[in-house]
């Protein structure tokens, strides 16, 4: 063994692009064998939970919006939900379908900013989505038009399309304009035409043959595809109510991250969450134009490639644009934009699918209305173990690369999960830990 062989090799990533978050990426090996791989979160914790307490339920939807400037609804809905599920208020089912376009148009900015400016980079050796852009202009453009007309969407129904202030409990502060969705209407066809080319598109990646026996979970309901309520399904046929959700999958803190990781109860099975996971678990129910896409490039289910993620998203934009014609072309306004309640001390919970995966509340409210309790859940949350569990088995098949090279496809296996630390993109560290003296080892 030469001297060079026996000093620990170092991998050091400065900065980690298209993701966003503060982390760091420890690996420690003994000859070829993986002893542990950790996904460590090192930014402070943002204590959402505990400075909602003593605020008024009121405040909750405004308040939540900021856990994430790219997906504010998926995080507004599901407290608003939560709290009207607390409080017995129901919702008329022309409010219903309002909330279920304005989630459609989060998932096609959100998935039109991932695929086009995060993830498609990596299948073609870009660093960038300006990189993308060169090789591939009209595919790059149609994508950031394709996020604009999403972005419209919230902005009629939301006021505004980052951390939107209409959505209340009990319905909306007040209703969008009808003629303004009207007018949306030429664009959302050519929307849905550009989603369909789209998936076309990235059908003929040359995505890596990677493949894990993934525990999916997903919102499902059992007359549409789910987004904004439903039953928590895991693709081994467990199905339970929103509100036993913690009794079958639990946080935890590890030592190496300043986030939580979640894990199924009680025998600590990591599970998957996301695009890949919603279409597995609910594909009879994506809409007609979305089923046809998938039967005509060959996306088959169930799919244990997480590389496939990047095509599962391209197949729900093309869902959420039909179904969000289908609503508007339905949609009249009548009657008031929120039901009438009286607060009370209750608690309640609900989940619903954000564009990155399942999304947990819970809260507790006392009589004046004020919150006792907040447990919140994102979706990065319950995937990063599984990341971790794919890196572990990713790992050992890439250890002859350069280091730069191992750093390089560690990335590209997290941008899988779209994962969203925070609301900054900083940098993660890839440290690679050898225990040389074992190189002999059986």
């Amino acid at each position: 063994m030469d001297s060079q062989s026996a000093q620990p090799r170092n991998i050091r990533v400065p900065i980690l692009t298209r993701v966003e978050g503060e982390g760091s990426l420890v690996v420690k090996l003994m000859g070829q064998n993986i002893l542990d791989v950790q996904l460590a979160i090192f930014e402070p914790p943002r204590f959402f939970e505990a400075f909602l307490r003593g605020r008024s339920h009121e405040d909750v939807a405004d308040i939540t919006a900021r856990i994430c400037g790219i997906c504010p609804i998926a995080y507004q809905m599901t407290a608003v939900q939560a709290l009207e599920h607390a409080m017995g208020v129901t919702i008329r089912p022309d409010i219903r379908a309002l909330r279920r376009l304005m989630y459609c148009g989060e998932w096609i900015e959100s998935h039109a900013l991932h695929i086009h400016l995060l993830q498609a980079p990596d299948f073609f050796n870009c660093a960038s989505g300006i990189e993308l852009a060169k090789l591939f202009p009209d595919q790059v453009n149609r994508g950031l038009r394709l996020k604009k007309h999403g972005n419209q969407l919230l902005e009629v129904l939301g006021g505004r399309a980052i951390h939107p202030v209409n959505l209340a409990v009990g319905g909306f502060y007040r209703l969008p304009d009808y003629r303004q969705l009207q007018a949306m209407i030429p664009d959302l066809e050519w929307g849905l035409q550009a989603a369909q080319d789209t998936a076309i598109w990235l059908a003929s990646l040359p995505l890596p043959d990677f493949h894990m026996p993934y525990d999916y979970v997903a919102v499902s309901h059992s007359e549409e595809y789910a987004i904004i309520e439903g039953q928590v399904a895991c693709s081994d046929g467990l199905r339970i109510d929103h509100g036993q959700y913690e009794q079958h999958y639990a946080e935890q803190h590890v030592a190496h991250s300043t986030a939580l990781q979640s894990r199924r109860s009680p025998d600590g099975r990591t599970y998957f969450v996301g695009p890949l996971a919603r279409i597995n678990l609910n594909r009879s129910q994506l809409s007609t134009a979305a089923q046809r896409v998938a039967d005509e490039i060959g996306f088959h289910t169930p799919c244990y490639n997480p590389y496939q993620g990047i095509v599962a998203r391209a197949i729900e934009v093309v869902h959420a644009f039909e179904e969000s014609l289908n609503i508007i072309k339905c949609w009249r306004p009548s009657g008031p934009a929120r039901s009438t309640y009286s607060p009370q001390a209750c608690s309640g919970t609900s989940v619903t699918e954000a564009p990155r995966g399942l999304i947990y509340h819970r809260y507790e409210v006392s009589e004046d209305g004020r919150i006792q309790l907040a447990k919140i859940v994102p979706p990065t949350s319950q995937n990063q173990a599984q990341i971790e569990a794919d890196l572990r088995e990713l790992l050992p098949t890439i250890l002859h690369h350069s280091d730069d090279q191992i750093a390089v496809k560690c990335e590209q296996l997290v941008r899988n999960y779209d994962p969203c630390i925070s609301c900054s993109t900083h940098f993660l560290k890839l440290r690679l830990e050898r225990d040389t003296d074992s190189q002999n080892v059986n």
